[in-house]
Parts: C-alpha cells; sequence; structure tokens
C-alpha cells in the first residue's frame, strides 16, 4: 500500500536493471500487460537432486494522473552464492515516496553483496539476514544522493540452500509457498511470511508503544472516530487501512510498520528488523512465490497459488497472475499498483519434465539429463527454450 501519497507522487528516474537482465518495465497504455522474461532459468540443487526452474515479470503500474511516472518495483535473482551450487537467492523490492525508485534499487543491490560476503551466511542465515537489513539501512540513510527521509521499500526474500528455504520479510510484500495435502491431489497455500501492516495486533501496539499514532485516512480526517481502534481484517477493509503517524502531524502515513528507509518513520517504530523463517522444501511443495503487494492487493494467498500451479511453465504462471492482478486493480479503482512476481518450481530429477534454457551451457544442460535419464528437446510453446524429458527407462 505504501505511503499515503501511494505510488503516485511525482516522476521519478529509472530503475536499474537486476542481476539477471532488464526489469520488464511497461511504458505503454491502459490494458498493455507484459510477459514473462524469455527464456527460463533453470538452476540445480546437485546435494538434494532439486531443480529449480523459475521466472520473473515486473509490470508498471497504470497511473493516469502521472503517465511517465516509473516502475518502483525491482527484483534480484542471484544463483550460485558464494559459489555453491546448492545456495540461490530471491527478492522482490517495493519502492515508495518520491525517491523510492532510487531506495528500491539501492537496497537490491547492497543487501546481496553484504549477505554474499558474510562468511555466516550459510551457517547461521537469521543472523546474516538481520546484519544485511541493519547495514543496508544504516548505509541508505547515509547515502547523500538518495532522500530517504519519507521514501523507502519493502522487502521480501527467500535464500535457497539445499532443501531449506529461509525467507526474511520487512513490509507488506509478502512470499506463499505450495503445500500438496497428504491423501489427495488439493493444494493449500501457506504463507512463507506475515505482511507488517497496523492490521497485525502485534505490530500495532509496537508501533503505538514507539509514539505513533494508528488510524485509517478517514479518521485524520474527522471522517470517523478515531478512538476506534479495530479496522477490522486487510481483504475487507484494504481501501481505507490503518496507518502511521507522528504524535502532533500529517505524516507519513505508512501502511506498513516495516521498511528499509522512511528515517522519519523510524521514529515511531518503522524499521529495517527482518522477520525471518525457515522451511524445508520437499516434494510435497512444488512451488513458491515472491511478489510485491500489487498482486496481493486483490488476490489471497490460496488464489495466487491456485492460479500458478494450473501452468507447468513460471513464465506463463508469472503473466496470468500479473494480468488477474492488473485486471481486478482497474475493477477497483482507476490504477493499478506495480506489480512484480517470482515464480520458482522445485522438482526432483525424477519429475517428467523439466525446461532448460537455451543459454545455459551445454555441460550444465549434460548434467542434469545425465543425473535424470533425460533427453533434450526443443520446446513448442517456447521454441528458445530446450525441453527435458525423462527417457523411456
Amino acid at each position: 500500500m505504501g505511503c499515503i501519497n501511494c505510488k503516485c507522487c511525482g516522476s521519478f528516474p529509472s530503475s536499474s536493471s537486476d542481476d539477471n537482465g532488464d526489469s520488464h518495465e511497461l511504458m505503454g497504455n491502459k490494458g498493455d500487460i507484459l510477459t514473462a522474461s524469455e527464456p527460463l532459468e533453470v538452476v540445480p540443487i546437485p546435494s538434494h537432486n532439486l531443480i529449480l526452474e523459475y521466472s520473473v515479470l515486473s509490470q508498471r503500474g497504470y497511473y493516469p494522473d502521472t503517465p511517465h511516472k516509473e516502475n518502483q518495483d525491482c527484483y534480484c535473482i542471484k544463483t550460485h552464492i558464494r559459489g555453491d551450487p546448492n545456495v540461490h537467492f530471491f527478492g522482490v523490492f517495493d519502492g515508495h515516496g518520491q525517491s523510492g525508485t532510487q531506495c528500491a534499487n539501492f537496497v537490491k543491490n547492497r543487501l546481496i553483496e553484504i549477505l554474499c560476503s558474510d562468511d555466516r551466511l550459510l551457517e547461521d542465515p537469521a543472523t546474516a539476514f538481520n546484519s544485511a537489513f541493519s547495514t543496508t539501512n544504516d548505509e541508505l540513510h547515509a547515502n547523500q544522493e538518495i532522500d530517504d527521509s519519507m521514501s523507502g521499500t519493502t522487502a521480501i526474500v527467500a535464500l535457497v540452500i539445499g532443501d531449506r528455504l529461509f525467507v526474511a520479510n520487512v513490509g507488506d510484500s509478502r512470499a506463499v509457498m505450495s503445500v500438496k495435502e497428504e491423501g489427495n491431489d488439493r493444494i493449500v497455500a501457506e504463507d512463507l511470511s506475515s505482511d507488517q501492516t497496523p492490521f497485525r495486533k502485534d505490530e500495532c501496539e509496537r508501533v503505538k508503544l514507539c509514539g505513533a499514532r494508528v488510524l485509517s485516512v478517514d479518521q485524520v480526517e474527522g471522517l470517523k472516530d478515531q478512538t476506534i481502534q479495530s479496522w477490522g481484517d486487510e481483504e475487507s477493509e484494504g481501501s481505507d487501512p490503518p496507518r502511521l503517524w507522528v504524535p502532533n502531524g500529517m505524516y507519513p502515513g505508512t501502511a506498513f510498520t516495516r521498511s528499509i528507509g522512511d528515517g522519519l518513520a523510524e521514529h515511531i517504530g518503522v524499521v529495517a528488523v527482518p522477520e525471518v523463517k525457515e522451511y524445508q522444501l520437499t516434494a510435497n511443495n512444488p512451488l513458491f512465490v515472491l511478489a510485491s503487494d500489487g498482486v496481493f492487493e486483490f488476490l489471497s494467498s490460496q488464489a495466487v497459488v491456485n492460479m500458478a500451479n494450473i501452468y507447468a511453465d513460471p513464465r506463463d504462471a508469472c503473466s496470468a497472475i500479473t494480468r488477474e492482478s492488473y485486471k481486478l486493480w482497474l475493477e477497483q479503482e482507476n490504477r493499478t499498483d506495480d506489480i512484480t512476481i517470482i515464480v520458482v518450481h522445485v522438482k526432483s530429477l525424477s519429475d517428467a519434465t523439466i525446461y532448460l534454457s537455451s543459454s545455459d551451457s551445454v555441460s550444465e544442460i549434460d548434467m542434469v539429463c545425465k543425473r535424470s535419464g533425460r533427453i533434450a528437446t526443443r520446446s513448442s510453446a517456447h521454441p528458445s527454450t530446450i525441453l527435458a524429458t525423462l527417457c523411456g527407462t
């Protein structure tokens, strides 16, 4: 949800590209939807005979009042962390405020650099995450070229170490995983993060103890009783959510309780301390998703997982979820938010089908195929992709 000015305040300089190429921003008109990146990316996890197939899509929002405003979302994907073929990083960053684009790109670049240089990362990821978030936040504050007094970014990041998945979250972007229920084919969504907003009682009480006033815009403007400190749930009351305000002022109006940056909001409890959780990747977890709140504003975690599960290719899943999110935004409002999504399929080498980018090295493709008894053919649906199919053995 961002700051009180949402994502439509002013014009912004260009976002930099992520570690794997262009950010795929939309600069077109209302209704223009991008397709996910080509080719599909694939990385093996040799230690556990797993393969990650992933795709990403970052869609600029539709802003009729500021048609030249650029995408404030960005993402980072880095494989083979510290030279380890079993360690891979995924992150989505959702900037907000006048300097939101610069904040998000600064954090995207520095967070992974700091993590990669931390010797504790593989043995104690939670400690490494906490240190990296804190250091990145301090460096952003100290950066003379970026005014983060009322600008910043959320961050949802995932670190795969073998068959373990570590998720760190600051703000209201989200990670979710699909879970196959035992004994049937039903897929259920498991949230890997918890949105840090005043809708959460623990977060609301925490920021109040730091001096924040927690009120919706209608309450601040005197249209509703300010003594009422119950706002229902985020799905039903998302159009006028509770926000954070300084004791005697009409700022900053953040709808989240944690972020990186937002120097003024730090004084009322908006901190860059991540919540870090660990999960096990098993055969019952076929995919996970990281996305900015542009996806989850009108789609539940279950709806996102249901849609992602339909598609064998994560590129198609990214495109479908983005299109549905965009459509729902325009049905509810006269604009859309920026939308960024990463879909990661987790497959064992015994799965029937995996996709391999034609840009992958021959040695890597050979290694994957030999270990799984596969032969490589070209995908008809995505001509730039090599499709490795199970041999008849």
